[in-house]
This record gives structure tokens, C-alpha cells and sequence, in this order.
């Protein structure tokens, strides 16, 4: 058996751990895939360098509306591909080069698994060890228990985005923010889009307010089929692929469509259980995340395992880049610094969706602050203010945006902020600033300058929007 002094599963995340600190320990980093993780090889990345090139085919098909009459010849989809995956394939390459190239480090590219507490064996029958062992191996795609998953032409957010050539027409399969902002991309380079989800609302975990106008202007691009639970893929005569689907309600109807390419963006699941953790006695969530305590240390029976961090999709459920890498500092400090413990600050996680319009969200719901009010003897108040009752909405004629605040009536203190419509992701920012240290919605508010007539005048409307009785407002 082969011991290390810290062995590392996976390479996203869990890779930027290595500070200088780490110079002088025997490292072992596992990784049986593409090197850099998910985010760059599959995920953020990737799908935000092709979402950027829909957005402006977007606009430039709405620029109508503004008097521009602006046409789309053309979408070189092989040159934006290799454009995006050149530069993508060339860090994963030399950041695997770079860390085979260190003294201290070892890269196994196989998977791992424990046969016993602090021991990993490799696929090949390797066992090895480490006094620190830092999971960080991730998530993987959903893929639904229907026949014909595995026909060619059906794909996953793995592998859609490295297609040989641009389809005519896509059927895209789940209702979440991996669903949407494909159905985005392939929808504003030109292809036909029909999107198909079991339940009658998009984007389940957002607000109601944000997800029902996001139906709406779904709705209105590309076909929105809701309320169909897909029951199997054939290959049609033509050569193509049928999609079949039945009710979610159970009354017996069917529904058919055929496309060349078929996605299925039916969510993620953690790669705890590959790891086998109940060999090592881990506690592993009722959700399939491995337990883990504030500190990112891994638990068993409850209590923290000396030495056995995990940070990322594989015990997080935000499934999001910049909580992981957050996580990934909090571990790095924690390593060598058991004595000085620090904790992940998960209190306000900000998310976006980068559909057009693009979303944006922190905090509470409508439904979950109302439900913290009732519970804790305090009122909420809630504004809802349109893009387009500022100047900057107006130059846009913007008809979908909508900044959306939640806020304690009594203290002022913001609760959730939700805002879908053009650039949201930057928008929500000073939103997250504010909550993070503390700031009242009107102290967000009138404690600075907001440029006029830029857009972020609908987020200072919307905090001075917030009904706060005593509040002080300086004018």
C-alpha cells in the first residue's frame, strides 16, 4: 500500500487546494477523467461561451422592436466549437502536465473507492492512504431509466456541446437551469427547439414570481411541451429520433416528436457513492451527499472524521463552481491549520441562469421568507419592480425584466433577492454585497451613488420600493 501525506480525489476544485503550504507534502491527486473538473470541461465554461454568442443572436433577431433590421446569415457552429474547446482542452492538458511535472505530486487517473477507513483502492488494485484524504470527485449526470438513452444522437450536458455538426432540431429534456440554458443556445444559434418537462413549472427551485415569467417568455421561443414524462427514444425511419412521453397526470395520453439531437438535462447526482463510503463508515445524506459539518469535515456517526475533508457536488447541494471553490478555501486553511479551524459562509449563495433573459437569485423565496415570518413572529414586505420602468428599460423596450426583493418589515434586513431580465447575473451583485455585511435595504439604497441612467437604477428602486415603516431615508 502507498502512502501519501495528502491524497486529493478530484481535480476541479479540489486542485486549488495546493498553496505553497502544501510545497514540502507528498500529494496524491485522483483523477479519472478530464482534467480540471466539470465546470471547465463540461459545465460553466463552456456552456456560458456558447450562450454568449445565443444572447446576441437574440438580440439581434429582436432588434426589430428598436428599429434595427438586423439578420443572422449564418452560425459556424465546427469554428465555435473548436474556438471554445480549443482553448478549454488546452488548460485541462497543461494543468494535468503542470501537476505531473511537480516533485511532490502524483496524478492516478483511475477511479477510486474505500475499502476501509482511510484507505482508497484504485480500479487497477492499488490501495493507498494518506493522515489527509480531501474528496472533491464531484457529480455526474442523471440519465432516466427509459429505453433508448443510449441510442447515437441522444447526449447529456457532456457531451452535446462537442457535436460534429449543428442540428436542425433539438428536443431538450428536464425543466432546470442546465435544461433552460440549452434550450437558450440552441435556440438562439437557429436550431428548433421543443423543450419537454414533467411538471407544469420551469425552474422548480426559483420563486414563483421569477419561474412563472420565465415560462411565459419560454413559451414564447421555442415549444414549450409541460406536464410529459418521457417513457422512451426510438430511432425513427428517417433515421432520426422520436421521443415518446406519456401525461404526468395519468390520463393516458401520449405525445411524440422527432429531431435530429435529443439532450437529456435531467439534473445531477454526487459521486458520493462511488466512493463507497459506508466501507469507511461515512454518513451519506438522504439526498446522496456525503455529511459534512461546517468545517468541511467529513462525519461518521454524526461526529467529524480526523483528517477526511470533502468540498463540491459530492456533499454540497448548491451544485455551483463558486460555492465549491469557496469550500475548497475553507479545506486548503483547515489542512494545515487544524488548530485554527475556519467555516464555509453559506448564508447567502448567489446562482444565475444565463437564458435570455438571463435570472438571478439569492436568499429566500416569497414562499420560504413567508414561512420564516410566520414561524419567528415577524412581516415580510416585497416589491416587484420592472426593467422597464426605468431609463435604461426604456432604451431597451424591455417587457420581461423583473428585480423582485424580499425584506424584513420591521429591521429593513434584505431576505432574498430574485431578478430575471438583461445582465441580471451582474445586477444581483451589489444585492449579495449589501447582505453579506449587514447593509438595511435603504442604507443598500441610499448610501451610495447609483448612476443614472444606468440599469441598476431598477435595483435602487426596488430597495426604496421596500415597505419598512421608520425606516430612515435620506434623500
Amino acid at each position: 500500500m502507498r502512502s501519501f501525506d495528502l491524497i486529493i480525489v478530484g481535480s476541479g476544485s479540489g486542485n486549488s487546494i495546493l498553496t505553497d503550504e502544501y510545497a514540502d507534502l507528498d500529494v496524491a491527486i485522483v483523477e479519472p477523467g478530464r482534467f480540471g473538473g466539470t465546470c471547465l470541461n463540461a459545465g460553466c465554461i463552456p456552456t456560458k461561451m456558447y450562450a454568449y454568442p445565443a444572447t446576441v443572436g437574440d438580440q439581434a433577431r429582436d432588434a426589430i422592436r428598436l428599429g434595427l433590421d438586423a439578420v443572422i446569415e449564418g452560425v459556424d457552429w465546427p469554428g465555435m466549437r473548436d474556438r471554445i474547446f480549443a482553448r478549454i482542452d488546452a488548460i485541462s492538458k497543461n494543468g494535468l502536465q503542470y501537476r505531473e511535472s511537480l516533485d511532490n505530486v502524483t496524478v492516478i487517473q483511475e477511479y477510486v473507492h474505500f475499502v476501509e477507513p482511510k484507505v482508497l483502492e484504485t480500479e487497477s488494485g492499488q490501495r493507498i492512504t494518506a493522515d489527509e484524504i480531501v474528496l472533491a470527485n464531484g457529480s455526474r449526470v442523471s440519465i432516466p431509466d427509459v429505453p433508448g438513452t443510449d441510442l447515437p444522437g441522444v447526449h447529456t450536458s457532456d457531451t452535446v456541446m462537442r457535436l460534429d455538426e449543428f442540428p436542425r432540431d433539438v428536443i431538450v429534456v428536464g425543466g432546470g437551469y442546465v435544461a433552460a440554458e440549452f434550450c437558450h443556445v440552441f435556440r438562439g444559434l437557429g436550431a428548433s427547439v421543443t423543450q419537454l418537462n414533467r411538471s407544469q413549472r420551469l425552474l422548480r427551485e426559483h420563486d414563483d414570481t421569477i419561474a412563472e415569467r420565465f415560462t411565459r417568455e419560454a413559451a414564447e421561443q421555442w415549444d414549450l411541451q409541460l406536464g410529459w414524462t418521457l417513457s422512451g427514444i426510438e430511432r425513427a425511419e428517417d433515421g432520426r429520433l422520436t421521443v415518446l412521453a406519456q401525461a404526468s397526470d395519468g390520463s393516458g395520453q401520449h405525445w411524440d416528436g422527432t429531431a435530429d439531437v435529443v439532450l437529456l438535462a435531467t439534473g445531477r447526482v454526487p459521486n458520493a457513492d462511488t466512493l463507497r463510503p459506508e466501507a469507511a463508515h461515512l454518513d451519506v445524506t438522504g439526498g446522496g451527499l456525503l455529511a459534512v459539518d461546517e468545517y468541511q469535515r467529513v462525519l461518521s456517526d454524526g461526529e467529524p472524521v480526523t483528517g477526511l475533508w470533502a468540498l463540491g457536488d459530492v456533499c454540497s447541494p448548491y451544485q455551483l463552481k463558486h460555492v465549491a471553490n469557496a469550500e475548497a478555501r475553507t479545506v486548503s486553511h483547515n489542512v494545515v491549520h487544524p488548530q485554527d479551524l475556519r467555516a464555509t459562509d453559506h448564508r447567502y449563495v448567489p446562482s444565475a441562469v444565463f437564458t435570455e433573459p438571463q435570472i438571478a437569485s439569492v436568499g429566500m423565496t416569497e414562499v420560504q421568507a413567508r414561512d420564516w415570518a410566520a414561524r419567528n413572529g415577524e412581516q415580510i414586505t416585497v416589491k416587484e419592480q420592472d426593467f422597464g420602468d426605468v431609463a435604461y428599460g426604456w432604451a431597451m423596450e424591455d417587457h420581461a425584466g423583473i428585480c423582485k426583493l424580499i425584506a424584513n418589515a420591521r429591521t429593513g434586513e434584505l431576505l432574498g433577492a430574485h431578478l430575471i431580465g438583461h445582465d441580471s447575473s451582474n445586477l444581483i451583485q451589489p444585492l449579495v454585497q449589501g447582505m453579506s455585511f449587514g447593509l438595511r435595504a435603504h442604507e443598500m439604497a441610499r448610501g451610495q451613488y447609483w448612476i443614472h441612467p444606468a440599469l441598476a437604477e431598477v435595483v435602487e428602486n426596488a430597495l426604496l420600493g421596500l415597505d419598512i415603516p421608520g425606516q430612515h431615508v435620506r434623500d
